[in-house]
């Protein structure tokens, strides 16, 4: 068996696996979040989360292409095994990164959008300051 080729199609089908199931996830979960920062209009957040997960895919399967050539190149199991592990937890790392970058910014946008909705804030009192 061609280790290095064995190497490549377990890594790509493994990390395609894996995007494909975090971009899934994300889409899902991540709609009645949208949601509620667009302030209720589903079309918009449907738009915006199906933007996302095209950009999502995009950017996870480039690097999986790119990292494809990088690396040690196994000569036999144990080699193709610790390649495959390192290979596979850049692709993790980078999932988890930008999932935790996507969570920030709708932080931010839901955080604006909560407060375009609220009151404005109330003076402050004004307090006499005693001399004595």
């Amino acid at each position: 068996m061609n280790y290095i080729v064995g190497t490549y199609a377990l890594y790509l089908a493994i990390s395609i696996a894996l995007t494909v199931w975090v971009a899934r996830t994300l889409h899902k979960n991540g709609r009645l979040f949208l949601v509620d920062a667009f302030h209720g209009n589903e079309a918009l957040a449907d738009s915006i989360n199906h933007l996302l997960v095209v950009g999502f895919y995009l950017i996870n399967v480039g690097y999986v292409t790119l990292a494809l050539k990088y690396g040690d190149k196994a000569a036999n199991l144990q080699e193709l095994l610790e390649a495959l592990s390192t290979k596979i937890g850049a692709v993790l790392l980078i999932l988890g990164a930008m999932h935790f970058f996507n969570l920030g910014v709708f932080s931010k946008m839901r955080r604006r959008a909560l407060l375009q909705g609220a009151p404005p804030p109330l003076p402050t009192p004004v307090r006499a300051l005693v001399t004595g």
